[in-house]
């Protein structure tokens, strides 16, 4: 099977977030190509219905209904059903990731009119900004029918597919909104949380602890997935936070436990698969600071890190994932010494990390880690 991932703001970070889901969900990767924010990939399994949910990087989902030249196409095509809805008007769109789009183009058209449909194709009119400043097509017109693709590999193959899976963003943040507490200058968004627990690759059913849990973003978005969640934070109001936010969703009381500790001394009694996380980043600065802010700041937290990592190490049985302040300065953005870290605890980095995750307007951003004994 071969499908068609269209990724979100952070490209690098989308990418490392789909193989490992996939890895999560045992489903092989055979290849793999990348066009701009497009990643198609032949895969062993069937992707479920619904995956795009647990994905916080992906915005989009397609299927592949044909490949090879545009006559082989068009040929294979005619054999097939391509529009399933009941009403014979409806508005169309074509991601394009191709040079043959324009062929395509003219047989869908063609297509439809021989099936006496009323069909419009609309233009992707919005724009997504990455990371690097790139700029990505998008969708924000919610009165599209149908979605479907063009995806060429120089040399080989052209690709016409159709969009199947589309995330909810809308919601997504109705519900982060509407929970009882927030708070929004130092939660973790649940986009964010998502990706971090793909990174984790968690097995179904697997334990997840948290050990800044704060108000319980990360857990949320983990019992979402059926998993089960040990939360810890030194902050009373925060653990009360987070209990208030896990009775809202009418979470399973058996599936989560909240601890008030200090996660540099708290003993689990249970072990658990991963350990998930976004720590203090610290200030919220406003303006750009000195070197001695950032140096301080920075050694801080690898402070905190080193302590908490080498009390709750021995009781992760897999990845340990977090972020860190990633600070801009009036020459670069600057991330913790790693390196020292790793020394101090004994694990490993895992290859392809760490990610950066940030906004242009931001001082302080993210820097993503995935560790390993």
């Amino acid at each position: 099977m071969k499908y068609l991932f269209i990724l979100g703001r952070n490209p690098k970070l989308s990418i490392a977030e789909v193989f490992a889901y996939l890895k999560r969900n045992r489903i092989q990767v055979k290849e793999h190509y990348l066009i701009r924010n497009a990643l198609l990939v032949d895969v062993s399994e069937t992707i479920e219905a619904g995956a795009v949910e647990d994905l916080g990087g992906v915005i989009s989902i397609g299927v592949v209904l044909s490949s090879g030249n545009v006559k082989e196409i068009i040929k294979e095509m005619d054999k097939k059903e391509i529009y399933f809805g009941e009403s014979n008007k409806l508005n169309y769109v074509i991601w394009e990731f191709s040079d043959a789009v324009d062929d395509i183009r003219s047989y869908l058209k063609q297509r439809f009119k021989q099936e006496k449909l009323k069909a419009t194709e609309k233009k992707l009119t919005g724009v997504l900004e990455s990371q690097e400043g790139e700029n990505f097509e998008s969708l924000h017109s919610k009165l599209i029918n149908e979605q479907y693709f063009v995806f060429e590999i120089p040399s080989k193959d052209i690709y016409l597919g159709k969009i199947i899976q589309n995330c909810n963003y809308s919601e997504i943040e109705k519900r982060d909104m509407q929970k009882p507490v927030r708070r929004e200058e130092l939660a973790i968004s649940p986009r964010l949380a998502k990706i971090m627990i793909n990174l984790s690759e968690i097995p179904e059913q697997g334990i997840l602890v948290d050990c800044f849990c704060g108000i319980g973003v990360i857990l949320e978005e983990a019992l979402l997935q059926n998993l089960k969640v040990i939360g810890v934070d030194n902050n009373k109001d925060a653990i009360k936070g987070a209990r208030e936010n896990l009775n809202w969703f009418k979470f399973t009381e058996n599936n989560y436990k909240l601890i008030n500790d200090d996660s540099i001394k708290v003993q689990l009694r249970d072990y658990a698969d991963v350990l998930v996380s976004e720590p203090d980043l610290g200030l919220t600065l406003k303006k750009i600071p000195t070197k001695e802010q950032v140096k301080f700041q920075l050694k801080k937290f690898e402070d905190l890190m080193i302590l908490v990592l080498n009390n709750l190490k021995n009781r992760i049985k897999g990845k340990i994932v977090f972020s860190s302040p990633l600070i801009q300065t009036f020459s670069k953005r600057v991330g913790c010494e790693i390196d020292r870290i790793l020394d101090k605890t004994g694990l490993r980095l895992v290859k392809g990390f760490p990610i950066d995750e940030y906004r242009e307007s931001q001082i302080v951003g993210r820097r993503i880690f995935v560790l390993e004994r």
